[in-house]
């Protein structure tokens, strides 16, 4: 590849060194007219606009029948269908007008190539015309604007109905870190200028808040099926961005304020994994796996589809290993690891805890 990307640079660098020379020689007031292009210079540029009209179409065909199966597959979440219909509407309007329109062009490039002696058939206006390809761009676009604002409203529609689980997701160079709101589904107040290493409080939880005593905090997200999660994001250092691409969501994480996102799965990890798509992918994969293994002789162990929460701004040179693990699973099995986790009084605060006990203790025996 780096010698490809090479070659490519030298071809580009002599083809802008060959361009110049021939704006020198036309700018020298006694050069001689051999710029002129002739019939047979035409006829040329006329074939070789068809050629390059027959060449991007079939590197387009090749495209959708070669790269297509590295597509997304079906979206996880309530919303995603919307959002991958309104995609695929614009995606195909875009594809019929560039198919029109560049065939219009390169082939009239190729049928009225220039002869010598004769000239084009000139229009002053022509207000049909006009009209026609005004109207019609003004009415697509007004309809996917229209169409893509009401997803837009109803996607970033974060409220409190339906009781969603409230979760945080904080952002570091070059981790992610979620906290739940625990019992009373309130997050507890946080400040980045309330981290404490020394105590492990690294997300800068207020000891103070005690809506923060009963906060979980995890390296691996757990969503159940079926409810709502509204996601409360900061960023501790520099922007990031999460990006959930199967739940077809992403919202940057800035520093020194919140911003917000929800979404509702409805596909376990499982469910998923059991996907035609996934599979395939899946199948693709350790194929490569296994080549490679056998080829550098390493231990290389099979790839397992899991959802997974992605940084999507280049935030600094391990930016490529920011990502979390999510596991969408019923709501049973996600009681029974919410069970399992230690919350933010049991693990940061204990010794706060345990000292403010033994003063009471201490003072009841003095009494």
């Amino acid at each position: 590849m780096t010698t490809l990307l090479t070659l490519a640079v030298l071809v580009l660098v002599a083809i802008a060194i060959w361009q110049l020379t021939k704006i020198f020689e036309l700018s020298q007031l006694k050069t001689e007219q051999h710029q002129i292009a002739t019939d047979i210079d035409n006829k040329n540029n006329g074939y070789m606009l068809f050629g390059f009209l027959v060449f991007i179409y079939g590197i387009t065909i090749f495209s959708f029948w070669e790269y297509g199966k590295f597509l997304l597959p079906e979206a996880g979440s309530a919303h995603g269908e919307e959002y991958d219909s309104l995609m695929l509407v614009s995606m195909i309007i875009i594809f019929i007008v560039q198919t029109i329109t560049q065939a219009l062009l390169h082939y009239f490039g190729y049928k009225y190539a220039g002869k010598k002696d004769q000239k084009a058939l000139f229009y002053a206006d022509n207000d049909r015309l006009e009209f026609i390809w005004t109207i019609i761009p003004v009415i697509v676009l007004a309809g996917l604007i229209l169409w893509g604002l009401y997803t837009w409203t109803s996607i970033m529609d974060v409220n409190d109905e339906d009781d969603p689980l409230i979760v945080e997701l904080y952002a570091q160079q070059f981790n992610w870190t979620a906290r739940y709101s625990g019992d009373d589904n309130v997050l507890g107040g946080a400040n980045v200028r309330m981290i404490d290493i020394d105590k492990a409080n690294i997300l800068g939880l207020d000891e103070s808040d005690s809506y923060a005593h009963d906060d979980i905090i995890v390296k691996e997200l757990h969503l159940p099926v079926g409810r709502k999660v509204n996601f409360k994001m900061r960023s501790q250092d520099v922007l990031h961005s999460a990006y959930m691409p199967h739940f077809r969501a992403q919202m940057n994480c800035v520093p020194g304020m919140i911003t917000e996102f929800s979404f509702t799965p409805i596909y376990t990890t499982e469910e998923m994994r059991a996907n035609p798509d996934v599979m395939d992918k899946v199948k693709r994969t350790n194929k490569i796996r296994a080549e490679k293994a056998v080829s550098t002789g390493e231990q290389i162990d099979p790839w397992e589809f899991d959802y997974v929460l992605l940084c999507n701004k280049i935030c600094g040179k391990s930016h490529y290993n920011m990502q979390m693990k999510i596991i969408v699973e019923t709501e049973e099995e996600y009681n029974k690891w919410m069970e399992s986790q230690s919350t933010f009084a049991e693990t940061v605060m204990k010794d706060d805890l345990s000292s403010g006990l033994n003063t009471v203790s201490t003072v009841s025996a003095g009494k």
